[in-house]
């Protein structure tokens, strides 16, 4: 069976209302949150919508106040949230967290953000093959999922399943491993591997990699994930690498001054997503993907307005010495692309 594409992309999984300390500090000692909302499959969903393309997000979430932040907020992006669910019964996700850098090991280290997930029972966590219909989730050039949605029950996991099983007629299928380990403790994150395997397109990072698989280099990746076409290893601050089509390619990334780390690596899968549906050469995929990371790297919180696309496409046709001396700012997105070419290289 196969379903005549009527969007982009349509990403699929849980998002949550997140709140952001008004100050620094411990979790225990903040006295006051500001409501955002974050997930990673809505991040790209808002992301993509940002940049000119149709998407849909699918997911459940509480028949409360805090659904109809989730629904009315990503639906404000241009997100199609027609195939959203609403549960009367189960709650919508939240989160906290401190500023910073998500953690990626199960004890953080001193200068890392804590965060804590309030997501058990959610309405989310009650996706299964038997709730998700195909023509919502196959309705796209691509399907986005990501590994945080297998981590989250027993149902989802078996959806999971059914979306990377290869048969005729599925779009291209884009997977973000994305390996959260405190929603792995006592499970064999192996399952993220599997997963993947059964993917189109891959983004894994180095770091994730090493403590999920104990693989240690880009290399090394691409032999333990043979099949699919496409596999994107991201190597922080160093750039990234691209295995598709035989070919190995690697761009660095530009400089930062970072302001929060997080949402980063659900802006490069946008940016990267986003330049593979126009057709781009895998060198100029990779600098869009580090474009719109360094959006989201120099604002706060985890979606942040990205360049525009004439912008993005003169900083991405850059040549290797322009791009080697790329150094992007807070603000640098509201550029626009008739400022003199020097401004654009420093990015400030």
């Amino acid at each position: 069976m196969s379903v005549t594409p009527s969007v982009d992309v349509v990403c699929l999984g849980e998002s949550m209302v997140t709140f952001v300390p008004g100050s620094a500090g411990r979790l225990a000692d903040v006295p006051a949150f500001h409501r955002s909302i974050g997930g990673a499959e809505s991040n790209v969903a808002c992301t993509l919508a940002r940049t000119g393309h149709s998407v849909r997000w699918v997911s459940r979430v509480g028949a409360d106040g805090f659904g109809d932040h989730l629904v009315e907020t990503i639906a404000g992006s241009g997100v199609d949230v027609s195939a959203v669910q609403r549960d009367p019964h189960r709650p919508t996700g939240v989160y906290f967290r401190t500023a910073g850098e998500r953690a990626t090991t199960l004890d953080a280290a001193p200068g890392r953000a804590e965060v804590v997930y309030y997501r058990k029972g959610s309405a989310a966590s009650a996706l299964s093959p038997a709730l998700v219909q195909r023509r919502d989730v196959w309705a796209g050039r691509v399907l986005h999922l990501t590994g945080i949605t297998c981590a989250l029950s027993a149902t989802c996991k078996a959806l999971m399943r059914r979306l990377t099983h290869r048969e005729p007629g599925r779009p291209l299928v884009s997977f973000d491993v994305n390996h959260r380990p405190a929603l792995w403790h006592g499970a064999d994150p192996w399952l993220l591997a599997e997963l993947a395997r059964g993917c189109d397109l891959v983004f894994v990072g180095e770091d994730e990699a090493q403590a999920a698989w104990g693989l240690a280099d880009a290399d090394a990746i691409r032999a333990a994930l043979p099949e699919p076409a496409t596999v994107v290893v991201k190597q922080g601050a160093g750039g990234a690498t691209v295995f598709s089509g035989g070919e190995r390619v690697h761009v660095p990334a530009p400089a930062v001054d970072v302001v929060a780390h997080v949402g980063a690596g659900d802006a490069f899968a946008a940016g990267f997503l986003s330049a593979t549906l126009r057709g781009l050469p895998p060198r100029d995929r990779l600098r869009h993907g580090h474009l719109l990371a360094a959006a989201a790297l120099t604002a706060p919180g985890d979606l942040a307005p990205p360049p525009a696309r004439a912008h993005a496409d003169a900083l991405a046709a850059l040549d290797d010495t322009a791009w080697g001396r790329l150094r992007l700012g807070p603000g640098w997105t509201d550029r626009g692309e008739d400022r003199d070419r020097d401004e654009e290289v420093v990015g400030r």
